[in-house]
């Protein structure tokens, strides 16, 4: 699947490279496989480089970075942790950079470059900016009643660029983009039906996932930008949000799966311990989706925050 110039969520491991960085409000998280033991869920080795508060605007507007040279800054030191002689990565970056959608058809052509172009024009109301020069990566999935059921993402050119180029000027090359809770899903190992929550302090996602289909994945953006990138955060309305959201949530999986969630997975800062403080009793328990790892030498890694490289080198 093409995102840009870059290769979107794809299916095996093998298109993706076996380094990853997640570039968050919070700091950067980097990753790499490692290609001795494969991939078992644990196998990585991991760094982190906090970032000052205010750098990093998560909208879908550029310029997005208050400071490009110092997010190339903290990629260089947490890349450099974990990369060995790896220059190619895969980049996570923030939800609201990016716009993912469930759309169903009828039917569409066979050949792929015949079904960008019905795409885009069915997203032209659906998004809050053009999509003529947007990038764009869809991915089929299973439908029903005969429909055509596609996940489909589409963000700004200038807004990827905008990462890419922070990649690049930290001296490594962007070999795939995804958004945060989508490289987070991957992660997740079969079982019962699942439902993800990744909350920070500027959005809430919530998704659904059911036998490697997805069935729903909501953005909820908590605060607006001022002009100069920064925020202000309310706990008591973000905590009010996140209920709300994860509530909203909760009745779909039941009323599309027939049953209540088993577990619910926790993805963002504080993973599943600050989940459970924020939602008070869920009434079911709440796992970490990312576990931390070995680490890098930056600093100790922020619980929750690993869940984007781990799924982005997940097989």
């Amino acid at each position: 699947m093409n995102f840009g110039k870059s290769i979107f969520f794809p299916m095996t491991a093998a298109l993706r490279p076996p380094l990853a960085c997640e570039i968050a409000p919070a700091g950067v998280v980097a990753a790499r496989l490692d290609a001795t033991s494969g991939y078992d869920g644990q196998a990585l080795s991991s760094a982190f480089a906090p970032l000052p508060a205010g750098l990093l605007f998560t909208g879908l507007k550029a310029p997005g970075l208050s400071d490009r040279a110092g997010v190339a800054s903290a990629l260089r030191q947490a890349l450099h942790e974990v990369a060995q002689r790896d220059t190619k990565v895969t980049v996570v970056i923030p939800d609201t950079a990016v716009r993912v959608l469930l759309l169903d058809f009828d039917n569409l052509p066979s050949k792929q470059e015949e079904i960008l172009p019905i795409i885009r024009f069915r997203l032209r109301k659906l998004v809050p900016f053009e999509v003529e020069d947007a990038a764009v990566s869809y991915q089929t999935m299973s439908g029903k009643d005969g429909m055509v059921r596609i996940i489909c993402a589409i963000s700004p050119a200038a807004v990827i660029g905008e990462y890419e180029g922070a990649v690049r000027d930290a001296g490594y090359e962007p070999g795939s983009v995804l958004p945060s809770t989508l490289a987070a899903l991957a992660g997740l190992s079969g079982g019962p039906p699942s439902l993800v929550v990744n909350c920070n302090r500027y959005s809430i996602t919530t998704a659904i996932v059911s036998e490697n289909d997805l069935l729903l994945y909501r953005t909820l953006e908590l605060a607006e930008p001022d002009s100069s990138h920064t925020y202000e955060s309310d706990p008591t309305r973000t905590g009010e949000e996140l209920r709300q959201s994860v509530s909203v949530a909760v009745a779909y999986f039941e009323d599309t799966l027939l049953e209540a969630p088993k577990q619910l997975f926790a993805s963002g800062p504080g993973g599943a311990e600050e989940l459970v403080r924020m939602l008070g009793d869920p009434g079911v328990p709440v796992r970490d989706l990312g576990q931390p790892t070995t680490t890098g030498n930056l600093t100790a890694m922020p619980p929750g925050l690993l869940a984007g490289v781990r799924g982005a080198l997940a097989s």
